[in-house]
């Protein structure tokens, strides 16, 4: 048996203030350790909830039929989606996600595509028409573009958070969203954002129509002039290309979950003419 090594006793409390440094070290990366993995695991939930909120299943019931009507920069289908009824006297789309940082208006589409059938109203519904903006949590497409600055109507050179992109619809998203609605031509098209709160009037063409759906949708009639940046919207588009109308709904900055899936769906079809 090897004799045990003798120490002295500065030699001891050297020894003792290193195990008590070596605890301690420890105990800092545990917590650090955790904090991390529970910062990791908030993330990943986020983003599980953030897909999801996009990508439900639809429900075989409540929607007819899909295409895909373009792609976007980094080559995602963008999709429109068939609801109610083909015999209804009028057709409406719905575009969710223009901004790949307001989500809401996807998310309200995703409850009306997994819910009960859809009467008294033809809807077709874009859920992401910046599929890249949603997958990135980002504003604008993967050019850098704001598309709801893109449209060539009204269309000026935005730099910023506003870019407006090098030309009138350069983006290969304003292009395929403008093909469908003219193939469609719908009495009216309704684009959800968020979170300025409001039904905007700015411009209304069709105000009686944006009024009833402030009543039905919970939401108050407002005035949006983008601060002075409202050049090239999808609404200026279609409101001077289509006889139809099309209206900016805009959810507020934190909406609750039974709202979007169950308020705003039934206020938004009230204000349609239709019902589930």
């Amino acid at each position: 048996m090897t004799a045990p090594v003798r120490r002295s006793r500065p030699q001891l409390r050297r020894a003792r203030r290193a195990a008590g440094g070596l605890f301690v070290a420890s105990l800092v990366a545990t917590a650090l350790g955790a904090e991390t993995a529970a910062s990791s695991a908030d993330t990943h939930r986020g983003i599980t909830q953030r897909v999801a909120s996009v990508s439900t299943v639809p429900s075989k019931d409540a929607v007819l039929s899909h295409r895909t009507i373009g792609r976007s920069v980094r080559g995602h289908p963008i999709r429109a989606y068939e609801m109610g009824s083909r015999r209804a006297a009028k057709t409406v789309v719905l575009i969710g996600a223009m901004h790949g940082n307001e989500t809401e208006g996807a998310t309200v589409i995703s409850a009306m595509m997994a819910g009960r059938p859809i009467k008294g109203v033809h809807i077709w519904a874009v859920r992401r028409d910046n599929p890249d903006g949603v997958l990135a949590n980002h504003r604008r497409n993967a050019h850098g573009v704001d598309l709801n600055r893109n449209f060539p109507t009204k269309w000026k050179k935005l730099t910023g958070n506003y870019y407006s992109g090098p030309r009138p619809g350069s983006e290969p998203e304003t292009r395929a969203l403008m093909r469908f609605l003219d193939r469609i031509d719908p009495a009216y098209v309704v684009t959800m954002h968020s979170p300025l709160h409001g039904i905007d009037v700015y411009g209304a063409k069709d105000r009686p129509f944006a009024r009833r759906l402030a009543r039905k949708m919970r939401l108050p009639v407002q005035s949006f002039d983008c601060g002075g940046v409202c050049h090239g919207t999808l609404t200026q588009w279609f409101n001077r290309h289509h006889d139809g109308a099309c209206v900016t709904v805009e959810f507020g900055a934190s909406p609750s979950s039974r709202y979007l899936h169950v308020g705003a769906p039934r206020g938004l079809m009230r204000a349609l003419g239709g019902h589930f």
